[in-house]
């Protein structure tokens, strides 16, 4: 089976999950997830806005993190070490391949 031939309930039922999943987590730094996986959770918002097509980035990030951005960020958000940037930098450059 393709990641296509997934019904579109079933798949919206596991971004949910997912998106519930990273509000729980918010230990999970953004800079962690790029350089793990080469996305966070602005990702997660910029595709929404993206798929939307009239929905503006700051909208996509509400429904992402529940609250506003600038409120996550203050709250949950710390500063970036050297090796976090370095790392994250080293995973974009996979998602270019």
């Amino acid at each position: 089976m393709t990641i296509e031939a997934l019904d579109d309930k079933t798949a919206a039922q596991a971004f949910r999950r997912l998106v519930r999943h990273l509000r729980h987590r918010d230990d999970a730094q953004n800079v962690d997830l790029m350089g793990l996986a080469g996305f966070c959770r602005n990702c997660l918002a910029d595709w929404i806005a993206e798929a939307d097509g009239t929905m503006d980035r700051e909208t996509a990030r509400e429904i992402i993190y529940g609250i506003p951005y600038t409120a996550w960020k203050n709250a949950h958000q710390t500063e970036a070490t050297p090796e976090q940037l370095a790392k994250m930098q080293e995973s974009i450059a996979k998602n270019r391949g």
